[in-house]
This record gives C-alpha cells, structure tokens and sequence, in this order.
C-alpha cells in the first residue's frame, strides 16, 4: 500500500509591520503537538526537509508520526536573509521568531504546544527562546550538534574562522564520515548564492563557551542534549557531555542522547529516521506531562 506523501507548505509571513520570514509547514491532522525545528549555519529549513530523501525528512516524516512540524528559517535567513540588520539585537531576533511562529501557525491546532528542536547554531536560538517570557509554555527542548568544549583537531581548524573566511578541514569535520550521509547532501542544503549567515552570526559562535552557561540556567522546562556517534567538532566523553548536562540547573528533566550511525548532521544522515523517531519520543514524553500536570491543577 502506498503512503501518500505529506503536503509541505513553503510559508513567508510578515513580523514587525514588514520583516519578512519563512520556513516549511507540514501539519498533522490532530497533532499532538508543534515541533518548531530550527536549522544550525550555513543552511535553511531545508535542513529538515533531506532533499530527494522523504523518509529521513523530519518535516515528511513527522505528521506521520502525530506532530506537525515547522522548519523556521532563522533570522537572516531565507526570505529574511536580506533584512539581517533587523536581527541584530537578541531581543528583537527572539520576538520576530516567536512573531513569525504565532503567524505561521495561526488558528491552527497546536495540540499540547511547541517543542523546540535545534541543531548546532540554532541552539543559541531555542535556548534564547526559553529565557523569552513565553519560554516557560514551550513543553520541551533539543538541542544537538553544539557542546561546550571542542575536540582538539575540531579548534585547530575553527581558530581561524570569520564570516568572509572558510578554514580548510571545516567540511571534513561537518559532513565527513562521507559514508554516513546520502551522496550529494551537502551541496543539497548549503546555501550556494550571497552570503551564508547573517552578520550576528559571527558573534554567537565566538561568544558561545561564554553564553551556554547563562543560557542553560535560564531554562525551566525538559530538555535534552544529543550528539552524534561520529560528531568531529564537540567532545563526546562523558565528562564533557554530563559539564554540559549539568549546566540546566532550573530544568525538571535533563536527558543527553548519543545517535549510532550519525555524523554532526543527525537530520541528513541514513541514520536521520532513527533520530526524528528517539526525539518525537522526548517530545511525546514532554506532552505527556503537561497533560499531566494541567489534570492535576485542574484537580487541586
């Protein structure tokens, strides 16, 4: 029998009276909640959408799985990667995503809420999101593909990183081992035409050994924190894995994640399935228990 594929709507709004920002819908027909997902650098939304490869797409495969899904392009990216002087104070990126999110979404069923899922420089976003007033209604959090301290080989190569200069090695440590990924990926979802991240990028990966642990403390719902088998920019041991963990002092759950089979992009990989499955899981758990705790307000 043949799934029919799931309808993916490519999505522009307005924020602010004229800032435009996009991203990629796919709804479930009574989701048990919103998975808003947000890309890491270098990329769009269409980091979860796998090109040409629907069943590793989260954006695909989630309504399938009870969620509908909404691939953000972050700030300075996609329709607004022209207005990225717009996005130069952290307030106003973190009110224009959760503006774009509301418009988005609309009047559509939010089932239990929104869960947040990050990867690699879009954690800073969804950690940022959390410290936003409306942070405490998000059910849960995921963040991969960052850490707090780099493998040695890893800082070598990104000691000498900037905006206008690529280092050497850099793709070997994002897309390498090649054979874990589909052939063609990379070139698939890297932005090929102007620049490839907005100015302010610069600026969150040089301050963010600094910036994690403010950002950790600020979070008060479920979280968890995962990196890939193979991920060649962040220590994997377990000491630099529970430093991070520990990090989430106000959160009521912290879980760490290691994907088998995964390189640093964990939502591009043949292993992408496997991941999408384990993190809707968290965040089925996640609505689970604000279903659990609205009963028990409701009963006292």
């Amino acid at each position: 029998m043949t799934v029919p594929p799931v309808q993916v709507q490519p999505r522009v709004v307005m924020v602010d009276g004229g800032v435009p920002m996009s991203g990629l819908l796919a709804e479930a027909e009574h989701p048990r909640a919103v998975v808003v997902a947000l890309h890491g650098g270098a990329t769009t939304s269409a980091y979860f959408d796998c090109p040409a490869h629907p069943r590793l797409s989260l954006v695909q495969s989630g309504p399938r799985w009870g969620f509908t899904i909404l691939a953000l392009d972050r700030p300075g990216f996609g329709a607004s990667g022209l207005y990225s002087e717009e996005f130069d104070t952290v307030p106003r990126r973190i009110e224009l995503t959760y503006q774009a999110i509301d418009k988005i979404l609309g009047e559509r069923d939010r089932g239990a809420g929104l869960f947040v899922l990050a990867h690699s420089n879009g954690s800073e976003l969804a950690l940022r999101m959390a410290g936003h007033e409306r942070g405490a209604d998000l059910l849960g959090i995921e963040i991969s593909g960052t850490g707090l301290r780099q493998q040695d080989a890893a800082a070598a190569v990104l000691a000498g990183a900037s905006r206008e200069r690529v280092p050497t090695g850099l793709r070997e440590l994002l897309w390498e081992p090649a054979h874990l990924y589909p052939e063609g990926m990379a070139n698939a979802v890297r932005i090929k035409n102007g620049p490839i991240s907005p100015g302010y990028e610069s600026n969150l990966v040089s301050n963010w050994r600094t910036d994690l642990p403010e950002l950790a403390a600020q979070v008060r719902v479920p979280l968890r924190y995962s990196l890939a088998e193979h991920e060649r920019v962040w220590r994997t041991d377990a000491e630099a894995v529970a430093e991070v963990a520990s990090l989430f002092t106000a959160a009521p759950r912290v879980h760490t994640y290691r994907q088998a089979g995964a390189g640093h992009n964990t939502s591009l990989g043949h292993s992408a399935a496997a991941y999408h499955m384990n993190t809707l899981a968290f965040a089925e758990e996640c609505a689970i228990a604000a279903h659990t705790t609205d009963l028990t307000m409701e009963a006292s």
